[in-house]
């Protein structure tokens, strides 16, 4: 009779045993909760392409920030829709902008909870891309100059963290140049290093209004089958003074995860996607899915492959499943 002396199922057998052995863990301390926020007042609108998620007028904001605080989650990321557009999106440095102004007032109301600003053009261009066109061309250094504008009004704002996600060749450097030359030396960069032309990203467009009028954002954004150029994104990046590295979309792309993680020593961010959360929600609304189960699982994944910060959507349920 064979004799069988390696029984890994020792250590599954009971909850308490699974739980000593378990190599990885997910908190609520490990989210950023991305919020969209408009002009107006007492504004709450739910976004159709993502339930649950709604458009915020500044006081709205600033109540759903008191909720984060007190579900222990301790960071928000915000966009906006602004009153106005125009061909080089300078509403997007305006301080009497939505995004600027709910950045002051969630500063005020919430101190403790970090405020990361979304630094990009594309929801207050005219024409969707993101940056300053010469003719169908996203001109990459014109277009820093203005980043540069952008990332600091969210500083002086209160912002604790800028987040360019554009995805210009220098624009870390140029922000960090910006940022020092007015004195935030301890705002951080968190760069959207990785950031990868992604089908996933259809109802954050829904969300920002920021779909492009032409084209598409492959000329910037990353070739979904690249691998290597990844590596030589986030090394330009960490040379330039980010703070923080971010792959984008997040579940298809958790082999790059890895291999940022394994590459660097410097906090890794990834983003579930708003076309990751929506499949989720369409699966779960119609009962093919235990929700809970699978987006527990789908951020534990994001965890294990190395993240040390999600930016998810799921980010006010999931706290609420893991204090259960």
């Amino acid at each position: 009779m064979y004799t069988q002396t390696l029984r890994p199922r020792r250590m599954r057998i009971t909850p308490n045993m699974r739980a000593m052995v378990r190599e990885t863990t997910l908190s609520a301390k490990d989210f950023v909760y991305p919020i969209f926020v408009v002009p107006g007042t007492n504004v709450k609108e739910e976004i159709p392409s993502m339930p649950n998620c709604y458009h915020l007028s500044v006081d709205n904001a600033v109540e759903l920030a008191k909720e984060l605080d007190e579900l222990g989650i301790p960071a928000v990321e915000v966009f906006g829709l602004p009153e106005y557009k125009d061909a080089d999106g300078s509403s997007a440095w305006d301080m009497t902008s939505p995004v600027q102004r709910a950045i002051a007032a969630i500063k005020k109301e919430v101190p403790n909870l970090m405020i990361v600003g979304d630094v990009c053009l594309c929801q207050y261009t005219t024409h969707g891309h993101c940056g300053h066109l010469e003719g169908h061309y996203v001109d990459n250094d014109k277009t820093l100059k203005l980043l540069q504008k952008v990332a600091t009004s969210q500083a002086e704002a209160g912002a604790d963290i800028v987040a360019p996600s554009d995805m210009m060749d220098g624009r870390v450097a140029a922000i960090r140049e910006d940022l020092d030359a007015h004195g935030f030396i301890n705002v951080s960069i968190m760069s959207y290093a990785v950031k990868y032309a992604s089908g996933y990203y259809g109802p954050f467009r829904d969300a920002a209004d920021s779909a492009p009028q032409f084209g598409d954002r492959r000329q910037y954004q990353m070739d979904p089958a690249n691998r290597r150029e990844a590596l030589k994104e986030v090394d330009l990046d960490i040379a330039e003074g980010a703070d923080i590295i971010m792959v984008k979309p997040a579940l298809a792309y958790l082999d790059i995860v890895r291999e940022v993680r394994d590459r660097i020593n410097f906090p890794v961010a990834t983003y579930n996607v708003s076309g990751e959360y929506a499949m989720v929600k369409a699966a779960a609304a119609n009962g093919w899915i235990d929700e809970k189960r699978i987006v527990l699982e789908t951020l534990t994944s994001m965890k294990r492959a190395g993240a040390d910060i999600i930016i998810t959507y799921h980010a006010i349920d999931a706290a609420k499943w893991l204090k259960e």
